[in-house]
């Protein structure tokens, strides 16, 4: 019995070793490029902003939070790189916005699915239906 238990709280310790070097690899900063392109009647527009991937979970930001113009981006990274990521953020300017509900100090979110790699990343904005959202991509370089 003494030999299986060690057995296995070896295995774990083996597996649970094998999941922090893989969340820990990439661990560190991420230069984050946000393109969303033109779409009817809005501009398009280039972010690029600093975020960090630090115990599995991704965190960047652009702007003065609380203040039009800010954006989050913000969600678990899995061992394997998938991610799905939350944007929010506030509208600066009705000319890069899209909606009726979408004027300057009104509040917005949506979803990002991403994957990351020991370097590199790539993630697209949900376009839900569509109707209002546009093929936003972003790019990330490990620093």
């Amino acid at each position: 019995m003494r030999k299986a238990v060690q057995i296995a709280v070896v295995s774990a310790l083996i597996v649970f070793s094998g999941r922090v070097i893989a969340s820990e690899k990439l661990d560190g900063k991420w230069q984050t490029t946000l393109t969303c392109p033109a779409k009817g009647q809005t501009e398009g527009y280039t972010w690029k902003f600093v975020g960090e991937i630090q115990g599995g979970v991704y965190k960047g930001e652009r702007g003065t939070a609380d203040e039009p113009g800010y954006f989050l981006l913000q969600g678990p990274v899995a061992d394997d790189g998938k991610a799905k990521l939350t944007a929010s953020g506030i509208v600066a300017s009705r000319e890069y916005a899209r909606g009726v509900f979408a004027h300057k100090g009104e509040s917005y979110s949506y979803d990002v699915k991403a994957h990351f790699d020991d370097g590199k990343g790539s993630g697209m904005r949900d376009q839900g239906l569509g109707i209002v959202g546009r093929p936003c991509t972003f790019d990330f370089v490990k620093q």
